[in-house]
């Protein structure tokens, strides 16, 4: 049974208060369980799944997660966001980033791989804290996604007309 969005944005306080209660980072709680530290974000806000095998280390790293809330989390999620959040200073500076380098992104995808497009589903995502060569703070943005290549699209390989055919 997947959740509405009204629910989601109902049970995404009470998760994060049950973070906040545990004192950790994101990044805390994925060093705890294995997971990367967005993924584990994803989770506390409902944008991923979690997984059975999984729930004992979170609420090991998140006492406060009741079994209600365990639940809920191991529920198809309703993955959506607010169109009023690409206005946040953070999220806009990741949009303009990936528009303003995303072309040359796109030709390096296809001189490497061929015509093909990066999956956002088998994908792993992680923001990392570095220090640059001048000593300042860096944030680095790892996308780690695997290569969907296009396919040509031949009539033979197409299993609903031969099926279709076959009758």
């Amino acid at each position: 049974m997947e959740e509405s969005g009204a629910s989601a944005a109902a049970v995404v306080p009470r998760l994060l208060a049950a973070k906040a209660e545990s004192g950790k980072s994101f990044s805390d709680i994925a060093a705890e369980t294995g997971l990367t530290n967005v993924y584990v974000a994803q989770l506390l806000r409902r944008q991923a799944q979690l997984k059975p095998d999984m729930a004992p280390k979170l609420r090991a790293a998140v006492p406060a997660l009741t079994d209600e809330l365990l639940e809920l989390m191991m529920r198809p999620p309703f993955r959506s966001y607010h169109p009023d959040i690409v206005h946040e200073p953070a999220i806009y500076r990741l949009n303009e980033a990936v528009m303003h380098f995303g072309e040359s992104i796109k030709e390096i995808i296809n001189e490497d791989f061929g015509d093909g497009i990066m999956s956002a589903i088998d994908f792993y995502c992680s923001v990392d804290k570095i220090q640059g060569a001048d000593g300042k703070e860096r944030v680095v943005v790892t996308f780690d996604g695997k290569y969907l290549p296009y396919t040509e699209q031949r009539s033979e390989h197409m299993m609903s007309r031969l099926t279709r055919n076959a009758s």
